[in-house]
This record gives structure tokens, C-alpha cells and sequence, in this order.
């Protein structure tokens, strides 16, 4: 794990964050024999690296926050083209590897103006998809696409509210930042922005 991430000169005005830090508890609970975002997909990627590739192909640039002491993970995503940054231990929840991520990107990512927020555990959210949320009117502080009435990932942030971002704690991700800013919905044919793996029943 590279504890001084290299910033890459050519960051693209919008970025992706990739959260690739969780414990993954519950899949292994259920039974899983690996981490869930080891977990191999028809594709031939795994859960992580599926995940890491679309994105990057929307944004151009992924910063992945992983687990400081998972290597493996680290490694494959990095191979995957992401910077790598360690996130806070688990314990501090999402918001703590959110706002982390923020906190990166505002110290070295002077000309990017947009972030995708997206979950490594989240695969299957198409390629159109990623990049229509990417690559949404500029003026939109917050976008986000919703699939059959529910809104889903990932989820633009805007500059301005990044140091809005790094200040969150807990385990309720975004959703502070969400509630204080309206969002800008775009209406996707994706279930994929509503499906997650938490349990090895949900890669069927």
C-alpha cells in the first residue's frame, strides 16, 4: 500500500473515487471464500476490478481508498490504472473513507472540478450510465441517476462541495451532504445503480 499516493499530472476535470475499503463481513458470514470484492465475475474481472475499470473509463482517473493493510487489492487496483490512497480504518465508517478521498483530491487535484463517487462492491452499474453522470451539465452541484423510482450510484459532487465532503464522519456516507443540497436526477434504464454485492447469492 503506497502511503503517499503519486499525483498523476493529467487528472481529468472530473474524477472518480472508488470506496474499496469495507470489511465485506457479511459475505463472508453468508459463506463467501473471499473478500466479496475478490469475488470473480462472468467477465473474468473481479467485483473490485469490474468496478475500478468502468469507472475509469467514464472519469479517466479513479482514486481507489482501500484498506491499509489489504494488498492484494491494492495492488490489483493500481494494475487497474487507480492511485491508491489507504483509507481510515473501517471502523470510522464510509464517510470517513468519503472524506478522506476529499481531502486527497482537494490537496492534489487542484484543476478537477467534479467527483464520482462510486462503490466497489457495485459492478454491474453500465458504462453509459457512468459516463452520462460524469459527463452532466457542469452546473449541477450533485447528479445522480434513479432506476425505477429509487435513486442509486454513483453520485457527482461538484468542487464546492468537497470540502463539505471531507468534514463527514460515521457510517452514513453522503447522505448529509445530500439531504443540505438537492440533487440532479437523471433517469437511467440501469438496475445496475441499484444492485450491490453483500451476500455470494447476489453474483447470481
Amino acid at each position: 500500500m503506497p502511503s503517499n499516493p503519486v499525483y498523476t499530472p493529467d487528472l481529468s476535470a472530473c474524477v472518480g473515487i472508488l470506496l474499496a475499503a469495507g470489511a465485506g463481513s457479511r459475505y463472508r458470514q453468508a459463506g463467501g471464500a473471499t473478500h466479496k470484492l475478490q469475488a470473480p465475475l462472468p467477465s473474468g474481472q473481479t467485483v473490485a476490478v469490474q468496478s475500478a475499470l468502468r469507472l475509469r473509463e467514464a472519469t479517466g482517473q479513479v482514486l481507489a481508498m482501500v484498506a491499509a493493510d489489504d494488498a492484494l487489492l491494492s495492488a490489483q487496483l493500481a494494475a487497474s490504472g487507480c492511485t491508491v490512497a489507504a483509507a481510515p480504518p473501517v471502523e470510522a465508517g464510509m464517510s470517513a473513507t468519503l472524506a478522506a478521498a476529499a481531502a486527497w483530491l482537494l490537496a492534489h487535484a487542484p484543476q478537477a472540478s467534479h467527483a464520482v463517487v462510486a462503490l466497489a462492491d457495485m459492478p454491474w452499474i453500465a458504462p453509459q450510465t457512468l459516463l452520462s453522470v460524469a459527463r452532466a451539465d457542469a452546473a449541477h452541484l450533485i447528479v445522480a441517476p434513479v432506476h425505477a423510482g429509487r435513486r442509486g450510484h454513483p453520485v457527482r459532487f461538484a468542487r464546492t462541495l468537497w470540502p463539505e465532503l471531507a468534514a463527514l464522519s460515521g457510517d452514513t456516507g453522503a447522505r448529509g451532504v445530500l439531504a443540505r443540497h438537492r440533487a440532479h436526477e437523471i433517469e437511467v434504464d440501469d438496475p445496475g445503480v441499484l444492485r450491490d454485492v453483500d451476500l455470494p447469492t447476489d453474483l447470481g
